[in-house]
């Protein structure tokens, strides 16, 4: 299998594994680092747990950027982002390109960015997340699609690598 092959099937496996996890256990910008960190490594665990209030467009307020999309988004900024001792040396460009890139996909696959978006475009309307009734409501409408959109995530994010 050559190295273009062998990335692929990988993106594909990671797709699977951070499909499952969102399924399984939630918290899709944690499934997307966590399956990373399972599949090419980069990403540790501190970084995966300081990820978890950026679940359902940060702290469940669905008006922010879709969790999976910015677990997605930090993967790319362990990888190409700006190290701390050079915060004084420019911004890092090639970073901001492929964080661009990722979005402008996420973009065109779900028609928008924020949790709010998906929500709407999932179910046809959004939901008050910090409601237990409106959050059942919405686990149940959704159905794998979450997991489906965090799957996407990281098989790009694979493929960028």
């Amino acid at each position: 299998m050559d190295k273009k092959a062998a990335k692929q099937a990988l993106a594909e496996e990671a797709y699977h594994k951070a499909l499952q996890y969102e399924l399984d256990y939630g918290c899709c910008p944690q499934c997307v680092l966590a399956t990373v960190q399972e599949t090419v490594g980069l990403v540790d665990d501190a970084t995966i747990k300081a990820v978890h209030g950026l679940s359902g467009g940060g702290a469940l307020a669905g008006a922010g950027t879709c969790g999976a999309l910015s677990g997605g988004l930090v993967a790319l900024g362990v990888r190409f982002g700006r190290d701390r001792d050079k915060l004084d040396k420019g911004r890092c460009i090639n970073n901001f390109k492929k964080c661009k890139d990722l979005t402008e996909k996420f973009q065109a696959e779900f028609g928008g960015t924020t949790c709010q978006d998906l929500q709407q475009q999932f179910t046809g309307r959004t939901y008050d997340m910090w409601d237990a009734g409106e959050y059942k409501a919405f686990d149940d409408a959704r159905g794998k699609q979450c997991a489906h959109a965090t799957g996407m995530v990281t098989k790009w994010v694979i493929e960028m690598l």
